[in-house]
């Protein structure tokens, strides 16, 4: 039974068994998850998110097992509605990490499933690394399993396998036995969801599914630790999560993942510098290249070709009513970066306040980016499509008009800045940090070092205050 292994592994994994590397790298990946989640706690889903649970608990946020929401000094409610406020956070302004094979984002469902239950039961920083790690493990693994084929059948990954892994997460700090961590994961099987629709769409679907992806997983362990029982088969089986989420009618050998269980690869996830969605990156990267040339110039633009693989190519929104839909929009991000250059949130938000959004607007800048995005030609090239998923490659290719002699100027990224074969550097996220939230002490985060020595109670007043 596939499911069992797991469970094995989930309840065995202990922090002696990590590297210095991958200690650093789940330090790393912690304070990226801190800095974007306490500033994606402003914006206007998790506020609306936050009310919501305010008002169906009438009010009454205190309870027995209490954990912080990130960005609230001094608040805390139940274990439950903080996972799923601070999940829905970590995921709202698109800057959470992720793994390219995996097609999923990892921290954002992970963190907010540990702190609430380690900030609950006043854990020490070994047993929340331990559960992350093993959290980065169980994800890194079921995506690459599943994907590309159930991120081609309409799923998204951060809602459907990242119920697992919150579940996962919760089993291992609530020392589940293997019996008990079956149980759950059987349980989180049974409330996978999430469609890519809510994404595409451009709607506040699709960070729902990160909060409720913790949620599940969190009530799934502990029904499990009281003795609820869920199906063992539920990954596997007939009538499981790949036969009718991944391929119908299809044999999958699992041998290989299970003999790979253990290699821990958190090593292999990304971060992200630009709010938009990660397949708009290589796109952004190589504007941004281009632009070194061009300067100013971008007015004398005739066109845009962007050749990229068939995923980013459908990104081709080139009339975006919201901030969900300029998120996954290929022209606007493309537009954006060759008018403004390299941008931070407060940027992009300053050009939503000067009506980028809106059917008109007074400010120069503003026009031009609308005028440059239906410049843009978007082409799924099926030579790079046969890089994905392995890379995700952009094209680009710029044409000036006839007072520039029609001159040409052509880059091509295969992987973004921030995958691991092209990482940032943990000054780029310190950077990235401060400048999403420039008022924070930034020497609050040296406690993230040496994590060990504390309990994530002590944590959480340190950097939530």
């Amino acid at each position: 039974m596939f499911l069992q292994n797991i469970s094995k592994f989930i309840s065995n994994y202990r922090y002696e068994q990590a590297s210095k590397e991958t200690l650093n790298v789940v330090k790393a990946a912690f304070i990226d998850f801190f800095g974007v989640t306490y500033r994606g706690v402003n914006e206007e889903s998790s506020r609306i998110a936050f009310n919501t649970i305010s008002e169906l608990f009438f009010g009454n946020m205190e309870f027995e097992l209490e954990s912080s929401v990130i960005g609230m000094p001094n608040f805390k409610t139940n274990l439950l509605n903080a996972g799923f406020l601070n999940g829905i956070s970590a995921h709202v302004l698109e800057l959470d990490d992720g793994h390219r094979g995996a097609q999923i984002h990892l921290g954002a469902v992970i963190f907010p499933t540990a702190l609430a239950i380690s900030e609950a039961y006043d854990l020490d920083g070994k047993s929340f690394l331990e559960a992350v790690i093993a959290g980065y493990e169980v994800g890194i693994m079921l995506g690459q399993i599943v994907n590309p084929q159930h991120r081609n059948n309409g799923f998204h990954t951060t809602g459907t396998v990242g119920t697992f892994v919150a579940g996962a997460v919760a089993s291992k700090l609530l020392n589940l036995d293997e019996n008990q961590t079956l149980n759950a994961l059987g349980l989180c099987g049974t409330q996978a969801a999430g469609l890519l629709e809510s994404d595409h769409n451009g709607s506040m679907g699709k960070v729902l599914h990160v909060g409720k992806a913790v949620y599940n997983g969190l009530i799934s362990a502990f029904l499990a630790l009281n003795g609820f029982t869920g199906a063992g088969t539920i990954f596997d089986g007939d009538e499981g999560f790949l036969k009718t989420m991944v391929l119908s009618d299809s044999d999958f050998s699992l041998d290989v993942a299970l003999k790979n269980m253990g290699k821990v690869r958190v090593m292999d996830i990304y971060f992200k510098k630009y709010p938009f969605c990660r397949h708009l990156h290589s796109s952004i990267d190589t504007v941004l290249k281009l632009k070194a040339s061009i300067g100013e110039e971008y007015e004398h633009i005739g066109n845009v070709i962007i050749k990229t693989y068939d995923v980013a190519a459908k990104h081709d929104n080139y009339n975006p009513k919201n901030v969900e839909e300029l998120k996954q929009s290929l022209p606007y991000a493309v537009a954006i970066m060759l008018v403004c250059g390299e941008i931070d949130l407060d940027d992009l938000n300053q050009l939503i306040e000067f009506g980028l959004l809106d059917s008109y607007s007074t400010v120069d800048k503003v026009n031009s980016i609308k005028n440059l995005a239906s410049k843009i030609i978007i082409v799924s090239d099926s030579g790079l499509d046969e890089l994905y998923p392995n890379k995700r490659p952009s094209n680009v290719i710029i044409k000036l008009d006839e007072s520039f002699r029609g001159g040409i100027f052509q880059n091509i990224t295969l992987l973004p800045k921030g995958d691991f074969e092209n990482p940032y550097q943990l000054k780029d996220l310190i950077d990235k940090f401060k400048s999403l939230n420039p008022d924070f002490d930034l020497n609050k985060l040296l406690v993230v070092d040496n994590i060990e020595d504390y309990s994530i109670k002590q944590l959480m007043e340190t950097l939530n205050e």
